[in-house]
């Protein structure tokens, strides 16, 4: 089973910028769509973005479109999500996910789940 590893999260004033990195244990990252859920405490989790296996399709949640992108770099095994004029609001746990396609994501529909990263905007 792939393992998935997140790194890149912290302490950022608001309007500023993170990006955030998800790394593979195992070369099969290319096989599964990529994405980031995140869940703020006291909140239901919250699909951020996603990306297809191809690199060819994104699809990104109402709150952070505009603001947030996602890529990927399968030679590296790697999936990033780069954050830009971070809000309050956007403070929570990010969670790398794999999904055998890019509509499960969203759902939370997953087959595996990075151990999450905290992102704390500062207002």
């Amino acid at each position: 089973q792939v393992q998935l590893v997140e790194s890149g999260g912290g302490l950022v004033q608001a309007g500023g910028s993170l990006r955030l990195s998800c790394a593979a244990s195992k070369r099969t990252l290319s096989t599964y769509a990529m994405g980031w859920l995140r869940q703020a405490p006291g909140k239901e989790r919250e699909f951020v973005a996603a990306i297809t296996r191809s690199d060819s399709n994104t699809k990104y949640g109402d709150s952070v479109k505009g603001r947030f992108n996602i890529s990927r770099d399968s030679t590296r095994n790697r999936a990033t999500l780069q954050m830009t004029n971070l809000k309050h609001e956007d403070t929570a746990v990010y969670y790398c996910a794999a999904a055998m396609n890019i509509a499960r994501l969203p759902k939370g529909a997953v087959a595996c789940w990075g151990q999450g990263t905290q992102v704390t905007v500062s207002s």
